[in-house]
């Protein structure tokens, strides 16, 4: 058995000011020549931090390794390596791919000069032959179009292309082990599926070993060949990926696996529309090289559809479709075209107090709770900023109302006068539900509210959402790429493409029979790695 990759009795320690910190103990694992391992773990499990170790990124002395640790790449030790040796490892022989391409990549450069600067440092090449290598490493990541992106920018790419050009550069010296830290997180289904299916293809074309990071087990069902899960920075079970799968043996890899979004049931549905669009166009304009020449992107083309009274809308769709835009314009923060009715009034017509009104009752959440939360206020001033705005409340009517919202989403009133980066990305997210939940309002636009949770604290913020819509008898328009969660939640389904709604209808008859070709796709990629 050839072993590219042997790790030891890893600890890693450390140093913050309440004192050591443990975050991996003592685990071992081995990777196998032309083989993927994946590691596998919630948020905090220690995935990261054992990967970043493999390169001897992290920071000494703040981490430090116990005497025992051991990683030796190719038989030779890495831990404690020299300069020359990890510089020679680092980019040639291991590459690595980190979840965030955006930031990853320079925002000043074109991506086709970062790629060839790469090529130059590791290789003797005239930048012409650097131009021309960087073209066929792009080409071979499948990016569209070369020539032209080739002279992009980072942000004139999609989450996708930006997630491949990545790709392009760890792959620059053909290393013998990449790591892909959360490589598809943030991309749509479809996007996910063809990430993965070309990191398979670069393996076998390649002849290189991955190390695949994830906090989704069910991606790695078709992808990986060994799978180790880790929980509070221990390997807590390992094996051959179809074992783990077919015959669990710990009680939180049984935990993850099982962590699947159920099927909604139907409902019985009064047809009173609490919002009704009409023909509602959005335009953006983007810059043009001609002064006198005004470009737009039509964003939304013609919508039109009811919402009803205590129901879920799904929409769904790859990003650029439009859903961020359709939402936001319900929620009255950008100019459209067209009309909106909120229980049968034109938002557009009405008076300034009745557009005060409007802002308590259309209530929404955005999917990145941590930008949408100021650092420098505690918890309990965020979410009861509101009410001094639309309610007449004593001071003790308002920690009464705090409290209680803060209750009903799982989070103790205790802790209302801590800030917000003293918590996880699934109770900040509930934070940001609560702040809009105090308002009390009729109708809430939740925009991936979930995406960038694990999958068994999206179970817990679904089923949280469920409870609130019950009690509070709330209508949610929930915009999500991931249609697991969105058959979890929506009683409609709307499906979005370049703008426009190809596809809608009761939430079980789309994900039985779509019609759609577009719907039928998203469909296959969004199931093909469910974990059951």
């Amino acid at each position: 058995m050839n072993n590219i990759l042997e790790v030891n009795n890893l600890s890693i320690n450390f140093a913050t000011r309440e004192g050591k910190f443990n975050a991996v103990n003592d685990i071992s694992f081995n990777i196998e020549n032309n083989k993927t391992l994946a590691l596998v773990g919630e948020s905090g499990s220690g995935k990261s931090v054992t990967a970043m170790s493999i390169l001897q990124l992290l920071p000494r002395p703040q981490a430090s390794y116990s005497e025992a640790s051991s990683i030796k790449f190719k038989g030779d030790e890495i831990i404690d390596a020299s300069k020359k040796t990890l510089l020679n490892i680092r980019g040639n022989i291991v590459s690595m791919v980190f979840q965030e391409p955006m930031t990853s990549l320079n925002p000043y450069h074109r991506v086709g000069n970062q790629i060839t600067e790469s090529i130059m440092l590791h290789s003797q090449s005239s930048r012409k032959e650097a131009d021309e290598e960087a073209k066929n490493l792009l080409n071979l990541v499948e990016i569209d179009d070369v020539e032209r992106r080739f002279y992009s920018y980072p942000h004139e790419l999609s989450g996708g292309q930006r997630q491949r050009v990545m790709i392009a550069m760890a792959l620059v010296n053909k290393p013998q082990l990449l790591i892909a830290d959360e490589p598809t997180t943030a991309l749509d289904v479809t996007i996910q599926a063809q990430i993965l299916d070309l990191m398979s293809k670069l393996k076998s074309e390649l002849g290189m070993s991955i190390l695949f990071i994830t906090h989704d087990l069910g991606l790695v069902k078709e992808f990986s060949d060994q799978v180790c899960v880790m929980k509070d920075g221990a390997i807590v079970e390992q094996g051959p990926t179809e074992k783990v799968f077919t015959n669990p043996e710990h009680k939180y890899t049984k935990k993850l696996l099982d962590a699947e979004p159920q099927p909604k049931e139907s409902i019985h549905i009064e047809h009173n529309p609490i919002i009704s669009v009409d023909n509602l166009n959005v335009f953006y304009n983007i810059p043009s090289t001609n002064i006198l020449k005004k470009n737009t992107f039509h964003a939304v083309k013609n919508v039109s559809f009811d919402i009803f009274e205590n129901t879920t809308i799904g929409l769904v769709g790859e990003s650029g479709s439009g859903k961020s835009t359709l939402g936001k314009a319900i929620a009255n923060l950008i100019s459209y075209e067209g009309d909106i009715f909120f229980k049968g009034k034109n938002i557009n017509l009405n008076s300034n107090q009745e557009k005060k009104i409007l802002k308590k009752n259309i209530q929404i959440v955005f999917q990145d709770p941590y930008g949408s939360l100021s650092p420098r206020m505690t918890i309990g001033e965020i979410v009861g900023e509101g009410l001094g705005v639309h309610f007449k409340l004593s001071k003790i009517e308002q920690e009464k109302k705090i409290d209680k919202v803060l209750a009903d989403v799982g989070i103790e009133s205790s802790a209302k006068n801590k800030y917000p980066h003293e918590f996880s990305g699934g109770q900040r997210q509930r934070i940001a539900i609560a702040r809009s939940l105090i308002m009390n309002p009729a109708f809430m636009i939740l925009d991936e509210p979930t995406s960038a949770l694990d999958r068994s604290i999206q179970i817990q913020v679904i089923n949280l959402l469920k409870d609130i819509q019950k009690e509070y008898g709330l209508t949610y328009l929930f915009i999500s790429h991931d249609l697991k969660v969105i058959r979890s939640m929506a009683d409609y389904i709307f499906v979005m493409k370049d703008g426009n709604i190809v596809e809608s209808g009761i939430s079980q008859k789309v994900f039985d029979e779509p019609k759609e070709e577009y719907t039928k796709k998203l469909l296959t990629a969004a199931l093909r790695y469910a974990s059951e």
